[in-house]
């Protein structure tokens, strides 16, 4: 059983609950009528946040998904212990492949966080194990503004991560759908709704969205929010606000200006912990998506087809490996242990 994605929620929560001492894991358990991830996390581990470890863990039972269904089979993984990452990040003065990420988006991408981050760890280690691999080397430009154009655009560099993926399938003519291939994912990036603890907003399933107010931070992504079985925006079904920051959603959140934010639980949490809003803003369990991030290559790149075999190559090696699943726990354990 693929075992790679088990840690992304895994510890989110600061907070242990009693008999966590006694919880078990490397353990099967047979999902009972009424559980979700998050009250077997709490069973299991002594806390509710570190559903993720089992999410990711059990990608092949839910299918992509997030609900449980009675009798199926989970399996209940151990957190990993920490551990000495393999190698330093390669840095190649003669580099044949150049790749382009940014600062500031931890645990992903930071040159400040070790190995430099969880995407740049596995861009690395993916390229290492490719067929016929080439020297390559990471570069940084803060500005992410400037990444797809027009840097990647005007091949300044080969390839860029970590991007997410519209829904190229439904729009082809997005621009960054048009001008761009996509690798295979790095890594699932769960959105999460983001609420006011002494409210009674839920989200049990799409009929509870229309007529909400969502904040979701100008020039992020709201592919999601308008997908083929979600016009929420064509449609007018939502008021969308889009301030200018995620500091500025949580803001209005408080003000009892919206009723939701809606961003990856990685910046969710950590906005919690760094606005002092612990206890006072809580995540709905449900995920309202699950995106994608990628590595891509501008479609006009002479070795673009090549470049992509390497890296979709290299990261199906890593997961066979077991080396995938190891990188991820350790990066993501990193994360909610300095949010603690």
């Amino acid at each position: 059983m693929h075992r790679s994605w088990i840690t992304i929620f895994a510890l989110m929560g600061a907070l242990c609950l009693p008999g966590a001492a006694a919880a078990q894991c490397d353990v099967t358990y047979q999902v009972q009528p009424g559980d979700t991830l998050f009250s077997m996390a709490e069973v299991h581990y002594g806390d509710r946040e570190k559903w993720t470890l089992i999410y990711y863990a059990n990608q092949g039972v839910l299918g992509g998904g997030d609900q449980t269904v009675p009798g199926q089979d989970m399996y209940i993984p151990c957190p990993a212990e920490s551990a000495a990452p393999d190698a330093d990040a390669p840095t190649q003065v003669e580099a044949g492949l150049t790749l382009l990420t940014g600062s500031n988006y931890a645990p992903f991408a930071d040159r400040d966080w070790p190995e430099q981050g969880l995407a740049t760890e596995l861009v690395n280690a993916a390229l290492e194990l490719s067929p016929s691999p080439i020297p390559h080397q990471i570069a940084w430009e803060d500005d992410w503004g400037q990444h797809l154009f027009p840097l990647l655009d005007q091949k300044s560099y080969d390839m860029g991560f970590p991007w997410q993926m519209p829904d190229c399938d439904a729009r082809p003519e997005t621009e960054r759908c048009a001008r761009f291939h996509f690798s295979d994912p790095l890594m699932d990036l769960p959105i999460m709704l983001f609420k006011r603890a002494n409210t009674g907003f839920s989200y049990e399933s799409d009929a509870d969205i229309p007529g909400r107010r969502l904040c979701r931070p100008a020039g992020y992504a709201t592919d999601d929010l308008d997908r083929a079985d979600r016009r929420w925006l064509t449609e007018e079904a939502i008021t969308l606000v889009q301030p200018d920051t995620p500091e500025a959603c949580f803001t209005a959140l408080m003000a009892g200006e919206v009723d939701a934010v809606t961003v990856n639980v990685f910046l969710g949490a950590n906005k919690i912990v760094t606005m002092g809003l612990r206890a006072e803003v809580v995540p709905i369990d449900l995920p309202l998506s699950n995106e994608k991030l990628h590595v891509v290559i501008s479609k006009s790149h002479w070795r673009g087809t090549a470049h992509l075999y390497r890296i979709n190559a290299g990261l199906d090696a890593l997961r066979k490996s077991g080396r995938y699943d190891e990188i991820v726990t350790r990066h993501l354990e990193i994360f909610w242990d300095q949010l603690d």
